[in-house]
This record gives C-alpha cells, sequence and structure tokens, in this order.
C-alpha cells in the first residue's frame, strides 16, 4: 500500500499540492473545532472549513480538494468526537472534488476574480454542496448507520444551506483578496 501511495503522489501530485494537503487538512480541522456555530439542528453545525476547502480546491485542483475534504474531515472527527463519520467524511471529500474541476475554469492565479469569476466559483459550490449535503450524505446515513430518513435529510439541507452562503460569503472573499495578490498577466502591477 505504501509503494502505491507513493507512486500515485508522485505521478500525480506536485510538492505544491503535497504541501496544500497538509495544510489544509490541518487548518480544516482547527476550523471544524473553533470556526463552528450550532444550528440547532443535532450534529449539524454552520461550517467555516468549507471555505478553506474551496479556496484550496481552486487553487489547487480537484484532488488536492478531494483529500483535504477526505484528511481533514476524518482528523477532525476522529480527533473531537472519537471517531470519524465517514457519510459526512466522503460528503466534504466530494465537495472539495466537484469545486476543484473550477480551477481550470477560474483564471485566480492570474489575478482574475471579478463578477464572472465569482459567478462561475459560485456556481461550482452550489452544485457541489448540493450533492454532497442533499444527497450524498442522507444517502450515506441511511445506507451506512441505519439513520432515520427525516433526521437525515434536514440535516443535510441545514448543512447544504448553510455551507452555500458560507462559502457564497466567506469563500468568495478569500478569493478575490488571494487574487488582488497576484500580478495579472500581462501586467506588471499587482491585482485589479
Amino acid at each position: 500500500m505504501n509503494k502505491f501511495l507513493s507512486k500515485f503522489f508522485a505521478k500525480y501530485l506536485s510538492v505544491r499540492q503535497i504541501a496544500a494537503i497538509g495544510i489544509g487538512a490541518a487548518v480544516f480541522v482547527i476550523l471544524g473545532r473553533f470556526g463552528s456555530i450550532p444550528s440547532g439542528i443535532p450534529d449539524t453545525n454552520i461550517e467555516t472549513t468549507y471555505a478553506l476547502l474551496a479556496l484550496i480546491a481552486v487553487l489547487y485542483g480537484p484532488v488536492t480538494g478531494l483529500l483535504v475534504g477526505l484528511i481533514g474531515h476524518t482528523l477532525k472527527d476522529a480527533i473531537f468526537y472519537g471517531s470519524p463519520w465517514f457519510s459526512w467524511v466522503i460528503a466534504s471529500a466530494i465537495v472539495g472534488l466537484i469545486i476543484g474541476l473550477a480551477y481550470r475554469k477560474l483564471k485566480v492565479e492570474d489575478g482574475e476574480f471579478g463578477t464572472a469569476e465569482a459567478v462561475k466559483f459560485n456556481i461550482f459550490q452550489i452544485v457541489a454542496n448540493a450533492v454532497a449535503w442533499f444527497l450524498v450524505a442522507p444517502a450515506l446515513d441511511i445506507w451506512i448507520y441505519a439513520e432515520p430518513q427525516d433526521k437525515v435529510f434536514v440535516q443535510g439541507l441545514v448543512a447544504g444551506a448553510s455551507n452555500i452562503v458560507t462559502v457564497g460569503i466567506i469563500g468568495t472573499l478569500l478569493l478575490v483578496a488571494y487574487a488582488k495578490t497576484r500580478t495579472r498577466k500581462g501586467s506588471l502591477t499587482k491585482g485589479a
């Protein structure tokens, strides 16, 4: 298994991506603990972690986004709750994967993140959060843990809606701020 992982990381991920996975997963854990707001629905919080996940996924691509969501959520659950809740871990990985697909569509690294890019980003993140939290997490909760349908769909709806809002606001602001630190292509000055 170690040989397989070594070959996989060497072939498909750069050193920058591997560093982003490690740092992103660590910050995911920290934000999951200290950047969560109780929603009033059992075991469901309003999370700022997904804004960070979105930033990393857009900057480093779908594989990095998937791994940050997978590793970060697994560690967060294991450290703070004793064991991972795999249906939600998989949902977090899917969020990172789908938002990471925007990697080639957005020109954030080139210092470009205006209204058109913000709209594209938010379409990706809305689709990602809707798929992960309205469909995948509840379905896996029922399939893996035999949780009651009404409970898991309410949790998924609250988690998905709150993630759409937090990523839409915080994630967009993070990407705007990041783009302003980059030199625009064909320009000698930073940002717009």
